[in-house]
């Protein structure tokens, strides 16, 4: 590949990932937290940025309940122990709840809902389901590493004697682990971000401290997100590849089917044309007379 090509590659998964509402709403999330931990709650510039980006943010959320509504009535995987089942489903009725009376909190903003005070409550409320949903999601992926860390000592020991990195299983669940233990990282952000939001303990978690913890959990998102862009963009990529190596073995095949019909018609031409050729040479022979009448 080109340099050119190299680049247009990347600027289409940079366009891809950026067409994703939810890149968006990562990228301005990082954006509103990192203007708290300029600002440190003190009015200014940095103090109105993190305002009216958090102000745009909810708009990108409008209905987005309704995924984890749908993750909350969905069949869990089978296997899975019944506490982190439960856990799992606590976070989607808590982060679903959040995420319906945050469009609360957004009609307010903007004047469509005029109860200020009840609006304040909902916001409270809404801020502890996230904190509470934050919480299962820490709980979650501490058990699911429990899991893993287990059939990962197990598969060590029958690999024994062997190069357990070379094990595509092995691989696969060392993956997964380092997964699971950035998402842990993240959730466990997210629990201080909602302690600082809520002013749970206003002298240890100021609103420098809830902006930065704000602002690495959303560049972790983001590079969540990214993974996955690149995860989704490298599977259609090698399908495409596929897909054109068989285009490319039929186009072939054709091609071959098509000069040996070619070569077997032109045969059959030449051996038409050579017998009628035998048929004059028959009758312009010395002694024959084709129009003797008997």
């Amino acid at each position: 590949m080109t340099t050119l090509d190299v680049a247009r590659t990347e600027l289409a998964l940079a366009v891809l990932y950026l067409n994703k509402a939810e890149a968006r709403d990562k990228i301005c999330r990082a954006i509103q937290y990192g203007s708290k931990f300029v600002s440190n709650g003190e009015p200014g510039t940095a103090q109105n940025v993190d305002k009216s980006t958090s102000l745009a943010r909810k708009v990108f959320r409008l209905f987005k309940f309704v995924n984890d509504l749908h993750a909350l009535i969905s069949p869990t995987a089978p296997g899975t122990p019944l506490p982190i089942v439960l856990l799992g489903k606590s976070k989607n009725a808590l982060l679903s709840t959040f995420l319906f009376l945050d469009q609360i909190v957004w009609l307010h903003r903007s004047g469509i809902y005029k109860n200020k005070e009840r609006a304040e409550i909902i916001g409270r409320v809404s801020l502890f389901c996230w904190m509470g949903s934050s919480i299962c999601t820490t709980l979650v992926e501490l058990g699911e590493l429990g899991r893993l860390s287990k059939s990962m000592k197990k598969l060590d020991k029958e690999l024994k004697g062997s190069d357990k990195y070379k094990n595509e299983q092995y691989l696969a669940k060392l993956k997964t682990s380092n997964q699971r233990s950035l998402a842990l990282i993240k959730a466990a952000m997210d629990v201080v971000v909602a302690v600082g939001l809520l002013q749970l303990a206003p002298k240890k978690v100021t609103p420098r401290v809830t902006g930065a913890f704000g602002f690495t959990s959303s560049l972790i998102s983001c590079y969540q997100s990214i993974a996955v862009t690149y995860a989704i963009s490298a599977f259609v990529f090698i399908n495409i590849q596929s897909m054109s190596h068989i285009c490319n073995g039929m186009k072939q095949k054709l091609i071959r089917e098509y000069h040996y019909l070619l070569k077997t018609l032109i045969v059959k031409i030449l051996q038409r044309l050579q017998h009628q050729k035998d048929i004059i040479v028959d009758i312009s022979a010395p002694g024959t007379n084709a129009f003797t009448k008997d």
